[in-house]
């Protein structure tokens, strides 16, 4: 049986290395290249690849928010993140987006192709130094928790809650990001479903307490 893979990586020469190692590989066959998050979301449907291999820092769009939007419309597909760091914060954003693996880039062929393998078989992969570090995590607060309650929002998520914050009403806000007022009141309601917030005024409270109207 075939495995269609689709690599997003914006580093070229990583893009190259991970489509060498995959096309010398029986059972493989790399159908795209993507090199930012926006890519790899149109590619996913374009190719409608068995297993996308992700990294996570991108431009454009980040891999979580991208692992979020491709699950969203294409469930059945198995998205490996790539990282380079087993504590990368991104790790928890992009588990809570529906990842179906962890693998370090630094990772040999042989785990690669057990990560595909373990995927592709409906379990979820996650690599021996990415794991330690959640258990860590897991003992040390009892759960796993965001590194940041910012990371479970989606990239328009944040955009929302800044404006809100920053006292716009749904309208002005439906004009500023040219979306619609029902698509707003659903964002609205995503975020206090996700920050547990009872109010408008409570995702106010929010946005200060953690200095999103500072950011860019």
């Amino acid at each position: 049986m075939n495995t269609t893979i689709l690599l997003v990586e914006d580093l070229e020469i990583v893009r190259e290395g991970l489509s060498a190692l995959l096309s010398a590989q029986s059972g493989y066959t790399v159908v795209g290249e993507a090199e930012d998050g926006l890519q790899a979301v149109h590619m996913t449907a374009q190719k409608k690849p068995d297993v996308v291999l992700m990294d996570l820092h991108l431009p454009n769009m980040d891999g979580p928010d991208a692992i979020r939007q491709i699950k969203r419309g294409y469930p059945e597909t198995k998205i490996i993140a790539l990282t380079a760091d087993n504590k990368d914060r991104m790790l928890f954003k992009s588990l809570h987006a529906g990842v179906d693996g962890y693998i370090l880039k630094k990772a040999n062929c042989e785990e690669l192709v057990r990560a595909i393998t373990t995927v592709m078989n409906g379990h979820s992969f996650i690599s021996p130094d990415i794991s330690g570090h959640l258990i860590d995590q897991y003992r040390e607060k009892g759960t796993l928790p965001m590194e940041n309650a910012l990371d479970i929002l989606s990239g328009r998520e944040q955009q929302v809650l800044k404006l809100v914050a920053s006292g716009l009403g749904n309208k002005a806000i439906a004009e500023r990001l040219c979306i619609s007022h029902k698509t707003v009141e659903k964002h609205k309601g995503n975020l206090k479903k996700k920050l547990q917030a009872s109010s408008t005024a409570a995702l106010v409270s929010f946005a200060l307490d953690n200095s999103l109207l500072d950011t860019p």
